[in-house]
C-alpha cells in the first residue's frame, strides 16, 4: 500500500484520534475523510429486522455512527440505503422523499392481521356469485383504483405514532388503534404475472406507501381478500439493488463518498472565519436557495437556510 491512500491519521488535518481506525492484521489506518461519511448500499435478506442489519453493518465496519433512510419489515427483502458517519446521518433528511420501487407477491383469498405473511392468517369464503378476477380484470382495477394520488390507510402494525405511541405496541397489547388515512402516491403498478390466487406486481411509489396496505385493499377491492407474501425493494432513488452488498459482507470500500451523494445539491464553499461563524450560529453574507450545502475544506459542515431579513444572508439550518 502506497503511503499517498493510506497513512496514520495523526497526519490528516482535522482528525481526532478518538477517530482513528486500524485495518486489521495490517500496520496501516484510513485517513478521516477516506472512511468517515457516506452512504452504503445494502442487500437485506429475509429475516433481520433493519435494526438488525444496522448492527451488522456497525460490526462489519467498526462504526457506531450508522442510520438508514428507510425501513423494511423482516419478512421483506431488498435495497436498504445507510448512512455511515456523522456528516452522512445528518443529510438524510435531504433524502426522505425519495420515490421507490418493489416487486410485491399478493396471495389472495385470505387476510393478514398485518396485512403480510407474519400475521394471522384467515381464508375468506368467497360471497355466491363473486369470482376471481381474470388478468384484464386485475389490470383495470389497479388502473382504476391503485393509481395516481390515493387514500391509504397504514396497518397497525408498524412504527408510525399515535399519540406519541408506536402504533404497533398498542396493537400487540390488543389496545384499539385509530389509524388515520394518509394520501400517497403510486406513480406505476403493473402485473408481472398473475394466476389466482397469486399476483406479482412492480410497484414505484413515493415515501410513506405501505405496499402491505395495497395488497390488503386490492384484495378488498375484488372482494376476494388479499395480503402481502413477499416483498422486495428494487430502488431507492437512482439507487439500485444490484449496486449493494450483504450486510455482513459491507466495507469502507463499498461506502459511497458524501461528496459523490451530496454532487448534485446547491453548494458554496465557504472560509474559515465564515466556517467558524456558521459553527458559532452567526449569519454569513451568502445569498443561498434553502437546503444549500456549505463544504469547508472538502466536507460538508452545515445546510443552509436563507434569512428573511432582506440582507442577502444565510445561518447554518443544521450544523454537522
Amino acid at each position: 500500500m502506497g503511503n499517498d491512500k493510506y497513512v496514520m491519521k495523526s497526519q490528516i488535518p482535522n482528525c481526532k484520534k478518538k477517530e482513528k481506525f486500524h485495518i486489521p492484521n495490517t500496520k496501516y489506518h484510513i485517513p478521516c475523510k477516506v472512511m468517515k461519511h457516506g452512504f452504503l448500499l445494502i442487500d437485506k435478506p429475509e429475516g433481520p429486522t433493519s435494526h438488525d442489519v444496522v448492527s451488522m453493518v456497525r460490526s462489519s465496519l467498526n462504526e457506531k455512527k450508522v442510520g438508514h433512510l428507510g425501513t423494511l419489515d423482516p419478512a421483506a427483502s431488498g435495497l436498504m440505503v445507510l448512512a455511515v458517519g456523522a456528516k452522512a446521518l445528518k443529510v438524510v433528511e435531504l433524502f426522505s422523499q425519495l420515490p421507490k420501487t418493489y416487486d410485491a407477491t399478493v396471495q389472495f383469498g385470505a387476510i393478514s392481521s398485518t396485512f403480510d405473511r407474519e400475521g394471522i392468517i384467515e381464508e375468506i369464503q368467497r360471497k355466491p356469485g363473486v369470482e376471481p378476477p381474470d388478468l384484464i380484470g386485475l389490470r383495470t382495477m389497479i388502473e382504476n383504483r391503485f393509481l395516481g394520488v390515493i387514500d391509504q390507510v397504514p396497518p397497525i402494525h408498524s412504527a408510525i405514532k399515535i399519540g406519541g405511541e408506536r402504533s404497533y405496541r398498542k396493537a400487540r397489547q390488543g389496545r384499539g388503534v385509530n389509524m388515520p388515512t394518509r394520501s400517497v402516491e403510486i406513480q406505476e403498478c403493473f402485473i408481472v404475472s398473475y394466476e389466482y390466487p397469486k399476483a406479482v406486481l412492480h410497484v414505484g411509489c413515493g415515501s410513506g406507501t405501505y405496499i402491505r396496505s395495497l395488497a390488503h385493499d386490492l384484495g378488498d377491492a375484488i372482494r376476494c381478500g388479499g395480503y402481502l407474501s413477499g416483498l422486495c425493494r428494487t430502488t431507492v432513488g437512482d439507487w439500485t439493488l444490484e449496486s449493494a452488498v450483504a450486510p455482513k459482507k459491507a466495507t469502507w470500500g463499498h461506502v459511497i463518498p458524501l461528496k459523490d451523494i451530496l454532487v448534485g445539491m446547491n453548494k458554496i464553499d465557504v472560509s474559515d472565519s465564515e466556517a467558524d461563524d456558521i459553527a458559532h450560529g452567526r449569519a454569513i453574507k451568502h445569498q443561498v436557495q434553502p437546503d444549500t450545502i456549505a463544504w469547508h475544506n472538502d466536507l460538508p459542515i452545515a445546510i443552509l437556510a436563507p434569512l428573511k431579513d432582506g440582507t442577502n444572508c444565510c445561518k447554518g439550518r443544521k450544523v454537522f
